[in-house]
């Protein structure tokens, strides 16, 4: 397939050259269109030097956060290698496990991870392996570019990027993003969510994640608007940045337990969000009492619906704030290049308000994962992508997300989503955190079980959190156990890790 020219980099480098592109929040260093485009064929040139020919090569980081990482991710794409960003709060053997599982040609590292380098791979030694600052002293010194503004045609199915899964259960497996995939998604975004050259954007979302390099970095560069870049999230310095009118910060892209941690600082203050276009949340359930406490405060919080394979599908339309209260249980409604549709076990379309699985096609959704043709065979059906999520349309066209269908679980012979309960739990004020899980039980089967984390300074008890669910919930979707705890373990990218959750429920039921 030829070439297409979609290198918004360039366009604007040419149309906009002036204009501030991306600030580096943790160096403090900006580059404006023609600054990042020219580092960004700089990248190319000291990639072609380290590795020879670029064409289909993978080229790995392990580094937080930075403007560096967007620019070896688009050199990557002008150069025809493939950028893997891999999650640096793995373990050694895990980040093995990746390293060998893409068999990068070069693996750029910051200096604070290199003890998580392997020497060796898949038997083989590491070809290339470079810390981050090495890398940098090496672009200042490579040529400038003799002209910018000129764009490079790429195909549009060929694979640009490779983002390895959350892993919340079994090994990580990388998903394939193609140039269309990365186009099409972040036009979702910027279609969704009312994006424009004016736009300022802060990425905190880690950029190994969808969330983080596909929507809180690119979307805003294919716009020519501006990326702040943040190494981390802090919620006291995220509020503040929020709040300062001299950033002028119009999106945010966050979980949700992002949003509830700056709802638990003292003094914290919504209203001083109130001039943000879109605070964009995903990656877990986020309640809808927890949204109505943001849209009382003048915020709007839009509950989106993505995930690697996909990029941005759903989106609460902004701007209507009676709209966005009165469908605050939902996802919102599809993206422009998303097709959706809700099937039985047996893959046929189920009427609206059924609960079904998710499956989705489209111009943004991956033609498949990294060499594992046996999960491509599993997970495709006739060009569609079969989610393992749960959920339904209503009469209005917006989808709700009832949960992930292997986190289901049934009691008493009826099915019981721990999406439903968890929402229901997160009304009660003295709530910071809560997962559900389904546990053994003689009588009924499976029963559920609920972790809480308590907001701070809230006194709670597992009795009142059950007396909160008889009132709210039918009596088989009522917890029959809950566990207070201080944490609850995550993904990097926000999911609850519930397999680690029923490992500690087994070795409490054990004891």
């Amino acid at each position: 397939m030829p070439g297409v020219m979609l290198d918004f980099i360039a366009h604007f480098s040419r149309t906009t050259p002036n204009k501030l592109a991306a600030v580096d929040l943790a160096s403090g260093r900006r580059w404006t269109y023609s600054e990042f485009d020219a580092a960004i064929w700089r990248m190319v040139h000291v990639l072609r030097e380290r590795v020879g020919d670029t064409d289909g090569v993978r080229i790995a980081t392990l580094s937080r956060n930075s403007v560096d990482m967007l620019i070896i991710h688009f050199a990557c794409v002008r150069s025809g290698a493939i950028f893997v960003p891999l999650n640096w709060r793995l373990a050694a053997p895990e980040i093995e496990f990746l390293i060998g599982d893409c068999r990068p040609a070069l693996l750029v590292y910051e200096e604070m991870f290199a003890h998580l380098v392997p020497g060796t791979y898949a038997g083989r030694t590491l070809v290339q392996g470079e810390s981050r600052d090495e890398l940098n002293d090496a672009i200042a010194a490579a040529p400038q570019p003799e002209r910018l503004g000129v764009g490079v045609a790429v195909e549009p199915d060929r694979t640009i990027t490779l983002l390895y899964s959350s892993g919340t259960t079994g090994k990580p497996k990388g998903v394939i993003v193609t140039q269309m995939n990365a186009f099409a998604g972040g036009l979702n975004l910027c279609l969704g969510t009312q994006v424009t050259p004016a736009s300022v954007f802060l990425c905190e979302m880690p950029l190994f994640h969808t969330a983080g390099l596909m929507a809180a970095a690119r979307a805003p560069l294919l716009m020519g608007a501006t990326v702040l870049v943040s190494q981390k999230f802090d919620a006291e310095v995220t509020y503040s940045r929020l709040a300062d009118e001299a950033l002028g910060i119009t999106h945010y892209f966050s979980v949700t337990q992002m949003a509830m941690m700056m709802r638990q600082i003292p003094g914290f203050d919504g209203r001083k969000l109130s001039r943000l276009t879109a605070y964009v949340t995903g990656g877990a359930p986020n309640p809808e009492a927890h949204v109505k406490r943001w849209l009382d405060d003048g915020v709007p919080m839009l509950n989106g619906w993505g995930m690697s394979e996909n990029s941005s599908c759903l989106a609460m339309p902004p701007g209507d704030f009676d709209r966005i209260r009165a469908k605050a249980h939902t996802v919102g409604v599809p993206h422009l290049t998303v097709e959706i549709k809700i099937v039985d076990p047996q893959g046929n379309e189920v009427p609206r308000g059924t609960v079904g699985e998710l499956w989705t096609r489209g111009l943004n959704t991956t033609p498949g994962y990294w060499e594992r043709p046996e999960l491509n065979e599993k997970s495709f059906k006739d060009g569609w992508f079969k989610t393992g999520d749960a959920g339904f349309v209503d009469e209005d066209g917006f989808y709700s997300l009832v949960d992930r269908i292997k986190d289901m679980f049934i009691s008493g012979g009826e099915n019981v989503y721990p999406a439903e309960i968890e929402a229901t739990i997160t009304e009660m004020h003295e709530v910071g955190e809560v997962a559900v899980i389904g546990v053994p039980d003689a009588r009924w089967g499976e029963v559920g079980c609920a972790f809480v984390v308590p907001a701070p300074g809230a006194s709670l008890s597992p009795e009142q959190v059950i007396a909160h669910c008889k009132v709210q919930l039918a009596g088989y979707k009522v917890p029959k156990s809950v566990v207070l705890t201080d944490s609850i373990p995550r993904t990097a990218s926000g999911k609850v890790q519930k397999h680690l959750l029923r490992e500690i429920w087994d070795r409490q039921a054990a004891a």
